[in-house]
């Protein structure tokens, strides 16, 4: 085995402090990527869409590359690589367990998604399990629970009103039924915190259970599953700087042990027999892999692992600080645009990770986007971000109003039900920010450079 596939936990690197504004970002694949402006000449991209897909670590990219040559099937055998593959497999489950500060009883479950997490956890609720969310959620936790009786919960204003909002929920609740809370713990809207820890103790303390969405929390900043007292949390690769298409579900192993298997296949049983009756008897497993059936992604499960270590080893506390600075940056220059209004719920003082929405006076924001794109080398978001309730709450609409995903609903120059949302984190350079707050002055302040159309949707620059 190379040395560079060692699957041991690292030694944590002992964070000394730094000031944020000299510390250097991690290094991630596409910092050197160029990319043609409308106006002529290129630049290189600044990535500043993070809260939909995260760029790959390069120490990730170099683990995996260092891996690929000795892939091999996953608990199905004898040979070398495999029993290598399978080593670093369930390796990687205990390392994304030591990430999540997990109970020793805990299972950690891979999934291919923060979504695919939930509607897992959706799958194995008990018979007549009550569900509560808030219509904040993004949508991968505020619709699995089609299956359940669900009650949704009003924006709170306040982490305080948030907290009471659930307390009466739950004390209206019948108290001997089964019954789960989820909520976010950073919004992927307005990068928010949410009071989790709080909210654990009030589902606690009212017979209820919570699951934690970590998508937007677990990058930014340390997830302790014993400190916050949640019984799940749920996240994706893709967000932690891990790609490949996968996710983690970590908790509580009773509810997952006692229902049918999420899929039902090889590698969930343990022993299949034919009966007298022409039937087939299946024992399922009880641990994790009774909802790991089928050939898992190796990959995609290791690259998880290979990003816990690499943001550890980092120590987050320079992470955050050195993020902080940049949400500084963006917010104090976006403060200095009269026609800019920030999206938030719970106020300017509110504590929040590199997630930052916005609409501007005067401009579709898919026309803002575009612009952002193809006259600066800027990527960011527009659209409604998945969170289709809070970003009409957000903007004064009906919440229960429909639209498409992350698409416009008015041609450029029209009003439309939609923001931008610029973010990052620990990859990004101060010159990103500086250029996105740059741009965002100019095109404020004297228009686009550029004549703009739309095309099935899309706000593109007219060629």
């Amino acid at each position: 085995m190379s040395a560079s596939l060692n699957t041991a936990a690292p030694a944590v690197a002992v964070a000394t402090a730094v000031d944020p504004a000299c510390a250097e970002p991690l290094a991630v694949l596409g910092r050197d990527v160029t990319v043609p402006l409308v106006t002529g000449g290129e630049v290189t991209y600044a990535a500043l869409d993070y809260a939909a897909s995260a760029p790959a670590l390069q120490r990730v990219w170099d683990d995996v590359a260092a891996y690929a040559p000795y892939y091999g099937s996953v608990h199905r055998g004898a040979g070398y690589l495999s029993q290598l593959s399978t080593d670093l497999f369930e390796q990687s489950r205990v390392t994304v367990a030591e990430f999540l500060d997990c109970r020793p009883t805990d299972q950690v479950v891979f999934t291919r998604s923060t979504t695919d997490s939930l509607n897992l956890l959706a799958a194995v609720l008990p018979a007549d399990c009550q569900v509560f969310v808030f219509e904040t959620e993004h949508h991968a936790s505020l619709l699995p629970w089609v299956d359940a009786q669900v009650t949704y919960l009003n924006a709170p204003r306040t982490p305080a009103e948030a907290v009471a909002t659930l307390e009466r929920a739950l004390a209206d609740r019948d108290p001997y039924g089964p019954a789960l809370v989820c909520v976010t713990g950073a919004s992927n809207v307005t990068g928010e915190l949410w009071p989790v820890k709080e909210l654990a103790a009030a589902a606690h303390a009212h017979g209820a259970r919570i699951v934690l969405d970590a998508a937007q929390l677990a990058p930014h900043h340390p997830v302790s599953v014993q400190e916050l007292d949640v019984d799940w949390v749920a996240f994706s690769g893709h967000k932690l700087y891990a790609p490949f298409g996968s996710g983690v579900l970590a908790g509580r192993a009773d509810w997952l042990q006692q229902a049918q298997p999420y899929l039902a296949g090889g590698g969930a049983s343990r022993k299949v027999a034919r009966r007298e009756d022409g039937g087939v008897d299946v024992e399922w497993h009880t641990t994790a892999a009774r909802h790991e059936a089928g050939s898992p992604n190796v990959i995609g499960v290791y690259s998880i692992a290979s990003a816990c270590k690499a943001l550890t080893e980092a120590g987050f506390e320079n992470l955050v600080a050195r993020e902080q600075h940049l949400v500084a940056k963006v917010r104090s220059g976006l403060a200095e645009v009269p026609a800019v209004r920030i999206l938030s719920l719970f106020g300017d003082d509110a504590p929040r990770v590199g997630v930052i929405s916005f609409v501007v006076d005067g401009w579709n924001s898919s026309h803002f986007a575009a612009a952002l794109s193809a006259e600066y080398g800027i990527g960011v978001r527009d659209g409604l971000f998945c969170a289709h309730p809070l970003v009409r709450t957000l903007l004064g609409s009906e919440p229960q109003a429909q639209g498409e995903c992350g698409a416009p609903e008015a041609a450029p120059g029209e009003r439309s039900l939609n923001a931008i949302r610029v973010s990052f984190g620990a990859g990004t350079p101060d010159e990103h920010v500086d250029r996105f707050v740059r741009a965002v002055k100019e095109l404020v302040a004297d228009g686009a450079k550029w004549q703009y159309r739309t095309e099935e949707g899309r706000c593109v620059p007219a060629v």
